[in-house]
């Protein structure tokens, strides 16, 4: 095994890929790196043991150490090598490492791996960096705490919100149902979230590099169809907005399906092509490795979903001056442009840029700002959209202070029959 080495290397013992980063850390990379390398070693020993040894051949044969396969020395000979270039993620590494064949066999590497390829202070730099931002397990149980508030109370905020627009039948309406629709994505996405940490996240023993199971290439499609569909009925808020900006409130409820099929439909047509991709030509670990050229399968369509809402954006704005500064517009138009332009304008960048701007970059820079964005201030974007959308909106206040006065009335009025009785009795 690669972890049965002689000189241990002190950071790989204790490699724990924390969650969230597994597919883009650089632990795991190296651990993926030592089992291809082992695995090539062991099949050149296995090769060389079958093919006798010739008389005056006598030596040390081709050993794995853990880091470095060495190739078959004869007796009293010594080879050196230099520092693993998968260590290089770690620290610089710079010197050489030399082993010598003797009567016993192969000598123990000196100087040693940590030694040699100048390890030794990785250890006082984790010292400064646990003093800076704490351990890195507490780090990120800090932020698993933080993240689970928020779904939470984005879950609870989206359900309540859900439930006033199917309650109230003067809300029931094609905008609404939009909404409701949105909400609903949210609701998968928080959902995803909890039983992708439940699958992958629960056992700590298990090593989630190589781990590949159907379970959790399951939890991970499921995932990205979560996103994906989050994206896309963004999307469709948008495209409803302009439709209602250029047909004056006259939209066709036949439009609906069409937002249907877009917001759930592209979503699943897409998750589809990625996990037969998966299936054909990447099928290992536990298909969160966002290094694969396969990851941009799902990356590409939410990319051009936060461009197209970009130039929605953009074009909205422009209609809106133009249909305010209009005398001819009556004044209820007008507020009811303004009311649901704003939310989806906030919304639109609010969703896209940090997005956008970590897409230029490699998945592997910035991982603390991306972890912060996608978890703990993504995981709250869905209490934003119920507050928004439903919560601050007029004409769910108004409605739901017409239901309590009703409701009042109804109770006082109750009150009153019951003393009424009492008296007369």
């Amino acid at each position: 095994s690669w972890t049965q080495f002689h000189n241990p290397l002190i950071v790989l013992p204790a490699l724990s890929p924390s969650p969230k980063v597994q597919g883009t850390h650089p632990e795991c990379s190296i651990i993926l790196q030592l089992q291809k390398r082992e695995a090539e070693c062991l099949e050149r020993i296995r090769r060389e043991s079958q093919s006798p040894a010739l008389p005056g051949q006598e030596g040390c044969p081709t050993d794995w150490d853990g880091l470095s396969c060495w190739p078959a020395l004869p007796l009293g000979q010594s080879r050196a090598v230099a520092c693993p270039d998968i260590l290089s993620v770690f620290k610089k590494s710079e010197g050489l490492i030399q082993r010598n064949c003797t009567e016993w066999g192969w000598s123990l590497p000196s100087p040693p791996y940590h030694s040699s390829c100048q390890l030794e202070t990785l250890s006082s730099n984790n010292d400064t960096e646990a003093k800076a931002r704490g351990t890195p397990g507490l780090h990120f149980v800090t932020m698993k705490v933080l993240y689970t508030c928020g779904y939470s109370t984005s879950l609870a905020a989206l359900l309540l919100a859900i439930g006033i627009f199917s309650c109230f039948r003067k809300l029931h309406c094609t905008r609404n149902s939009i909404h409701i629709h949105f909400f609903t994505s949210f609701i998968l996405r928080g959902t995803a979230v909890f039983i992708k940490d439940s699958v992958l996240f629960s056992d700590e023993s298990i090593d989630h590099c190589t781990m590949s199971t159907v379970t959790c290439k399951a939890a991970i499609a499921f995932f990205q169809y979560s996103v994906l569909a989050n994206f896309y009925w963004l999307l469709v808020e948008g495209l409803y907005l302009q439709t209602l900006l250029l047909l004056t409130f006259t939209c066709d409820r036949s439009y609906t399906w069409g937002y249907i099929l877009v917001g759930w439909g592209v979503p699943m047509v897409t998750v589809g092509v990625w996990v037969l991709t998966r299936l054909h030509y990447d099928d290992h670990g536990c298909w969160d490795d966002y290094s694969s050229l396969y990851w941009w399968v799902i990356k590409a369509p939410i990319l051009l979903a936060i461009f197209v809402n970009f130039l929605i954006f953009l074009n909205v704005t422009r209609m809106l001056a133009q249909k305010i500064r209009c005398p001819d517009l009556s004044q209820s138009h007008k507020q009811q442009y303004m009311r649901l332009t704003k939310s989806t304008l906030l919304l639109i960048p609010l969703f896209g840029v940090h997005y956008v701007v970590f897409a230029l970059f490699p998945e592997h820079v910035g991982v603390d700002a991306r972890l912060y964005f996608e978890l703990v201030l993504g995981s709250y974007q869905g209490f934003l959209v119920a507050l928004l959308y439903c919560f601050l909106n007029g004409e769910v206040q108004a409605e739901i202070r017409r239901s309590w006065g009703k409701w009042q009335r109804s109770m006082e009025s109750n009150v009153f029959n019951l003393a009424t009785q009492d008296f007369t009795a």
